[in-house]
């Protein structure tokens, strides 16, 4: 289950209603409630916590996202969006990572989930990573 303190604004998660699982983007956060609204592209509405679950990191999602794909000549494999960096081995494996961005660099040892990428991203670069963001 997700911590609701991760959530932000802009952050990709599954909002499940009724056993009906959908990605969506989250809109607006209530603190008072602990409750999130998703825009999940039909309706937008306002989940609990327990009805929302993170998006693993995947090439499919990176490259929904517009990062662009490289394969090293060691084998491992390089994702880029402007200057903003990640490093994952030869194996495909997202569970470790480096990523940067101009000076600031971080080494990631447990795996990730999307919406903890964006926030490393936005942190890093003071804007959301989502579809819209510069290239």
């Amino acid at each position: 289950m997700l911590k609701f303190n991760e959530l932000k604004t802009g952050d990709y998660v599954f909002a499940d209603n009724d056993g009906d699982k959908k990605r969506g983007e989250v809109i607006n956060v209530n603190a008072d409630e602990k409750q999130v609204c998703i825009d999940t592209g039909a309706q937008s509405f306002w989940y609990e916590m327990n009805q929302v679950s993170p998006v693993p990191i995947n090439d499919n999602e990176l490259t929904n996202l517009k990062f662009h794909k490289h394969t090293n000549e060691d084998g491992t494999i390089k994702y880029s969006k402007g200057a903003f960096r990640i490093l994952i081995s030869k194996d495909s494996d997202f569970s470790r990572m480096e990523i940067w961005y101009r000076d600031e660099t971080r080494h990631i040892v447990t795996s990730l989930d999307l919406h903890q990428l964006q926030n490393h991203y936005h942190e890093m670069t003071k804007v959301h990573l989502n579809d819209a963001s510069f290239d």
